[in-house]
C-alpha cells in the first residue's frame, strides 16, 4: 500500500487478514478504501458485507451483497450469502429465492442445496428438504447433507433412512 496506494487488491486482502484477527472496523475501512478507489470491485462490496454480517448489521450486509450482485450479475456467493441473512432475519421465503438464484448459475453448488433444505426444513417442507440435501449429497458427500438429512428423516418418522446418514455422516 506505501508502493502503490491505490492497490484495491492489497486494500481487500488487508481487509481479509484483518477480519481474521478480529479487527472487523479496521477490515469494513480496508474495503471502503478499496472501494474508493475501484467502485465497481464487486469483491469488496462483498467483503464488507461478510464482514458487516459477523457485526450483526444485516441490513448494510444487504446492501453490500446487493452492490456487489448489481456489479457481477453471476456472483453467485453475493446470492448465497445474502440467502443467509434473510433466514438471519427469518424472511424465509427470500432467502429460499437467493439460494434458487445462486442454483441457477452455480448447479453443481452443493452448499446452496443444502442451505434451501434448511429453509425447507423450517418451513416444514420436509420433502423438498430431503431433496435439496439429496441433492447436495450427489454433488458433495459430506457430513452436513448427511447430518441434514437425517435430521429431516427423523422429523419424517423415517428413522431407519435417518440412522443410515447419520451413519454416513459419522463415517465422514
Amino acid at each position: 500500500i506505501k508502493i502503490n496506494p491505490d492497490d484495491v487488491g492489497a486494500y481487500t486482502n488487508r481487509g481479509v487478514t484483518k477480519r481474521k484477527l478480529q479487527d472487523y472496523q479496521g477490515a469494513i475501512s480496508d474495503y471502503t478504501q478499496a472501494i474508493k478507489i475501484k467502485p465497481d470491485y464487486a469483491e469488496a462490496y462483498f467483503s464488507r458485507g461478510y464482514t458487516k454480517n459477523e457485526l450483526g448489521d444485516y441490513q448494510g450486509a444487504i446492501n453490500d451483497y446487493t452492490q456487489a450482485i448489481k456489479i457481477n450479475p453471476n456472483y453467485v456467493e453475493a446470492y448465497t450469502n445474502r440467502g443467509l441473512v434473510k433466514y438471519e432475519l427469518v424472511d424465509y421465503q427470500v432467502s429460499i429465492k437467493e439460494y434458487t438464484q445462486s442454483i441457477k448459475i452455480k448447479p453443481n453448488f452443493a452448499d446452496a442445496y443444502c442451505n434451501r433444505g434448511d429453509v425447507k426444513d423450517k418451513l416444514q417442507d420436509y420433502q423438498g428438504a430431503i431433496n435439496d440435501y439429496t441433492q447436495a449429497i450427489e454433488i458433495k458427500p459430506d457430513f452436513q447433507g448427511f447430518n441434514n438429512r437425517g435430521a429431516t428423516k427423523r422429523k419424517l418418522l423415517d428413522y431407519q433412512g435417518a440412522i443410515n446418514d447419520f451413519t454416513q455422516a459419522i463415517k465422514i
